[in-house]
């Protein structure tokens, strides 16, 4: 394998469900046969699917996984499986016009659903006796359904690229039927070793099974990890993430798509910025492989390919300091400790640390001073209320508040402009936007600010107008 001359690239869902765009946009555009190659793609299940697999990502409704845990479900999970095998077959139909290509793509993902749904039954019937115990398999249950979805993706993908005379090949990461369990880069270096780049294309499976089990340290951000894997282990060129949107100066849906504009440029600690407020570019520890391997991380809009997107690298700093990027999160809670016994007591912040691990939960951010920590958690209200008791049994004195907020923060690469916390919150004056509590670190990378949750499209938008659209004609220029 030739190092340094290949790209690796990550294809999202959303796009994944347009093969006419993936195929057009992405894999063959207007290159000629012979600059097919020298690609590698890692893809994620189609849209959709993987809420069906789990649970939905945003509303929590349970699918097969979640199911299957509730040990009070029985049955449900078996006919939850049976509808995703529609689901999956519907998909196929769309997809394929040749009935014999159908044919092999509803084979392929009926032996891996039914294998899934045997693996399932013998488990269940395995734990109905008190030597085993469900909860300690349900990581490992979680993996093997998660898999299916993008072995879903995958087969049909190099399948259609087969069919239209593409040299693509199957890499199939999620172990299916394996008799050994690999670390990740052991695992990757044994796929990769024997393909040859300049003649084949490899479409492997975003999610792998590996011994570090990767969905315990980054459940469905997987795929960015095995993405980000590939690109070190195989000595990328550049890493490629292609999506269904720009990463762009703010929100279009809040903004206007006529004033957002591309990035263009910009570095991995805004983009570890981004990821803290739920935003991912790509997941921190994913990033972490490409920037100390100096690898490049190009992010593209599979729907304008003639766009060079954003390009984040390790050491670009902008040639003026400015905003790059308004971001935000909406349905924070603040968690207050006042306790007056703080004052002195150094130990205070680890022992509220330490409950805000043992219920895993993540902040994003907190503040604090003589007497006050506030910690500003990504987590429900019924997690939030189980860690408020356990800190009035740590406190017992102390006074322990929640409230609902919204994080606004203004990022970028160097921000090292006099005045600009003072016109950021003069603006924000000017909408009544009151400030309840901000942030800003010696770094100069961002400017955070906690407000009223119901001020949180309006605080974007009017960040945006002040701190970014002046200079977005200097945008269009970096992002040329």
């Amino acid at each position: 394998m030739t190092s340094q001359d290949h790209t690796v690239e990550k294809i999202g869902g959303t796009s994944m469900s347009d093969f006419t765009a993936v195929r057009d946009n992405i894999v063959v555009g207007d290159r000629s046969a012979d600059e097919l190659y020298q690609r590698i793609f890692v893809v994620s299940a189609y849209s959709g699917v993987t809420d069906e697999l789990l649970e939905h990502k945003k509303t929590g409704e349970p699918g097969v996984y979640a199911l299957f845990a509730d040990a009070e479900s029985d049955w449900a999970w078996g006919d939850d499986l049976t509808k995703l095998t529609q689901f999956l077959i519907d998909i196929n139909k769309q997809l394929f016009d040749d009935p014999m290509l159908k044919q092999q793509a509803d084979q392929f993902i009926m032996d891996r659903v039914e294998g899934v749904r045997g693996c399932l039954i013998d488990l269940q019937r395995l734990c109905s006796y008190g030597q085993f115990q469900l909860e300690e398999h349900l990581l490992t249950v979680r993996e093997m359904l998660a898999g299916i979805g993008e072995a879903h993706s995958a087969f049909n993908t190099t399948l259609k690229l087969q069919a239209e005379g593409i040299n693509a090949r199957f890499v199939d990461l999620t172990g299916w039927r394996d008799n050994e369990l690999l670390p990740l880069d052991a695992k990757l270096k044994q796929a990769f070793d024997s393909i040859d780049l300049t003649r084949e294309m490899p479409i492997c499976t975003g999610y792998a099974q590996c011994e570090e089990g990767l969905m315990r340290t980054f459940d469905r951000g997987y795929s960015e990890m095995t993405f980000s894997r590939v690109a070190v282990i195989t000595e990328a060129r550049e890493a490629i993430i292609h999506k269904e949107y720009h990463l762009s100066s703010a929100d279009p849906k809040i903004v206007g798509e006529d004033k957002v504009v591309p990035m263009g440029r910009t570095n991995y600690d805004v983009a570890d910025q981004l990821a803290n407020l739920g935003m991912e570019a790509i997941h921190p520890r994913a990033a972490k492989g490409l920037r100390q391997n100096d690898i490049p991380l190009r992010v593209k809009n599979t729907f304008e390919p003639e766009h060079t997107g954003t390009l984040i690298t390790r050491d670009y700093v902008s040639e003026k300091p400015q905003v790059e990027i308004i971001a935000g999160r909406k349905g924070v809670f603040a968690i207050e400790v006042f306790d007056q016994d703080m004052q002195g007591d150094p130990g205070s912040d680890r022992r509220i640390l330490d409950v805000l691990a043992r219920f895993k939960i993540r902040c994003i951010s907190k503040d604090t001073n003589a007497n006050t920590i506030t910690h500003y958690a990504d987590s429900t209200l019924k997690h939030v209320k189980r860690v408020v008791r356990a800190l009035k049994e740590e406190f017992p004195n102390a006074e322990i508040s929640t409230r609902k907020v919204a994080l606004v923060s203004a990022i970028g690469s160097d921000m090292q402009v006099p005045g600009i916390l003072a016109k950021t919150v003069t603006s924000l004056a000017e909408e009544e936007i009151s400030v309840l509590a901000l942030h800003q670190c010696m770094r100069q990378v961002d400017m955070q600010f906690v407000i009223d949750e119901d001020h949180y499209e309006k605080a974007i938008a009017k960040l945006h107008a002040t701190l970014i659209e002046p200079h977005n004609h200097e945008y269009a220029i970096v992002a040329a």
